[in-house]
């Protein structure tokens, strides 16, 4: 279970007045202008669940925010005056086991920028564009938190076109993916699609619950993180096949 969820809380009342623990999501802010970082702070600390920590101006403070604050998820820009978002991340989680079970999301102006291929690689869990709205930023950290992964709708094709070229391949065994039950095999399919587990769960007629299983049993037999390192693999190792690109 992720730490957002076991580690910290706040206190909030119940119906009948009895106090009760709520989860709440940490979060640390890593952005060279500081309008950006002010706004993200507005919009996620209007939510009772969500915190936000700190601020960083550039890497080396993302870093050290990090080591000194233990957020549960940082949202980190990509392009950063001296230490940018990439080498932070990549410090961030060769210095302890994943990022000590911290999450990043990676921040960007354009969806096009090259290294959002590489931050997905190093174990980033997703990236968002910076005209992000604010409900999708909120659902974007609490997603995050609880383990799972997202990408932007407008980068999946040509994420999955540049993992799926033969120059690729192969990065990764396939003993995993081989593991995996006829179901598991048609529930990766889907997440590769884009899909969320409710959005499974309603195409395989299944109850979400039982997605999650099966969402987790992928990344168990997969050694991952989340789910775009699951399809990250999935393509890379040949066993799904891009689509073909809608004609223009």
């Amino acid at each position: 279970m992720p730490r957002a969820w076991v580690r910290r809380s706040s206190l909030a009342s119940s119906r009948d007045g009895c106090v009760v623990s709520e989860p709440r999501v940490r979060v640390l802010i890593a952005d060279d202008q500081a309008l950006v970082r002010a706004g993200f702070r507005m919009i996620l600390e209007s939510q009772p669940d969500l915190e936000v920590v700190g601020e960083a101006r550039d890497g080396e403070e993302a870093i050290a925010c990090h080591e000194r604050l233990r957020p549960d998820v940082i949202l980190m820009d990509i392009r950063m005056p001296g230490t940018d978002g990439l080498e932070a991340a990549r410090r961030i989680f060769s210095r302890t086991d994943s990022g000590d079970g911290c999450r990043i999301i990676m921040l960007t102006t354009f969806d096009l920028d090259e290294y959002v291929y590489a931050a997905l690689q190093l174990g980033a869990s997703g990236f968002l564009l910076k005209d992000v709205s604010p409900e999708q930023l909120i659902g974007a950290v609490r997603l995050i938190a609880v383990g799972d992964a997202l990408l932007a709708p407008s980068i999946t094709r040509r994420l999955v076109e540049r993992f799926a070229r033969p120059s690729t391949r192969p990065r990764y065994s396939s003993a995993g993916l081989n593991e995996l039950t006829p179901r598991e095999a048609e529930v990766l399919h889907l997440m590769a699609e884009g899909m969320s587990n409710c959005e499974i769960a309603e195409r395989l007629v299944v109850s979400e619950a039982t997605t999650k299983t099966h969402v987790a049993r992928i990344l168990s037999k997969l050694a991952v993180r989340d789910r775009v390192q699951a399809v990250v693999i999935a393509y890379q190792s040949g066993f799904l096949e891009a689509p073909s690109a809608p004609p223009r």
